[in-house]
């Protein structure tokens, strides 16, 4: 079956497939609208790679009502399956949700003897499987774009979780030097970019100089004691912060809970309350992005304060 038969299934799908949750859209991130979810088995023929997808797209979704797009990219060793809270989240609330997996690091690399773990986590971590994260969000929106007229393309945003928020910086307009040669993966379709548990990116001297060009909005979420542990890419929970200082948004939103690991962002840890403010935060960034309505990210830290350690939001300095 093509994925283009395929969306037409999806959009038109019965009652098993539709997660019905009720409820007009609501800027506060409360339950609303029905959700189709499925998977495609994209592949990227230039590139000889596969690209597998899962989308959460609003039941409501069509040529005449296009809804904006989040394209989600997951850590290194997840798939597509995960960080399904937000997905089906974005898609009750009205955004379709577009979930990567990056085969190059994704949960293969568990798979195997376990001595080669850290080298099979190591590898995935070149400069050459972050550029191909990138590559695969921009072929995954071509084909998305090309195959569901109910995408609103003027309406798109990246987003991950820690390898995964690297990619969707990187897709932002974040620069990296090699070899005297500035390497430029802006994809322009990209609006915006929610960035969770954002690593430094190892081995640039200067932050500045990599997320000064990143000028869409951002928000960026972490935790106290986000701390990244991978063997030979140790990164303290202040380096979230430091990302967040060094981008160039004009328009740049900073949320620090006061506890949750590195990976409480994840489906594997369990944390209703942190997530269920995560949901709330993400749907009132996009609010402020694309509606200009900026009243749900002001009352955010109010309904939520109790978890907090740290909000800011405003220009950049």
């Amino acid at each position: 079956m093509t994925p283009e038969r395929r969306l037409l299934l999806l959009r038109g799908a019965s009652a098993a497939l539709l997660l019905a949750l009720g409820g007009p859209l609501r800027a506060d991130g409360g339950a609303q609208g029905a959700v189709g979810v499925a998977d495609f088995d994209w592949f990227d023929a230039a590139r000889g790679r596969a690209v597998p997808v899962r989308l959460y797209l609003p039941a409501g979704a069509s040529a005449a009502r296009p809804v904006p797009l989040v394209v989600f990219s997951h850590g290194i060793g997840g798939s597509r399956r995960g960080y399904s809270y937000l997905g089906s989240h974005f898609a009750s609330q009205g955004v379709a949700s577009l979930h990567l997996q990056h085969v190059g690091s994704d949960r293969s690399v568990w798979q195997g003897s376990v001595f080669g773990v850290v080298g099979r986590l190591q590898g995935a971590a070149q400069d050459a499987e972050a550029i191909a994260r990138v590559q695969d969000l921009r072929f995954a929106l071509d084909q998305l774009l090309a195959a569901e007229p109910g995408i609103d393309s003027s309406r798109i945003v990246a987003a991950g979780h820690s390898y995964g928020a690297n990619t969707s910086l990187l897709a932002a307009g974040a620069q990296v030097e090699r070899d005297g040669r500035v390497l430029d993966l802006r994809e322009p379709r990209v609006r915006a970019a929610i960035v969770l548990s954002a690593p430094p990116f190892y081995g640039e001297a200067a932050l500045e100089r990599v997320l000064g060009a990143v000028t869409v909005p951002t928000l960026h979420v972490t935790t106290a004691d986000d701390v990244i542990r991978i063997p030979g890419y140790y990164s303290d929970a202040a380096d979230r912060v430091k990302v967040f200082e060094a981008t160039g948004s004009r328009r740049k939103t900073l949320a620090v809970f006061a506890a949750g690991s590195h990976s409480v962002f994840t489906d594997r840890v369990p944390n209703a309350a942190l997530k269920q403010a995560t949901q709330a935060l993400a749907v009132a960034f996009l609010h402020s992005v694309f509606d200009g309505d900026d009243s749900a990210l002001r009352a955010w830290p109010e309904r939520f304060g109790a978890l907090l350690s740290r909000f800011s939001t405003g220009a950049a300095g």
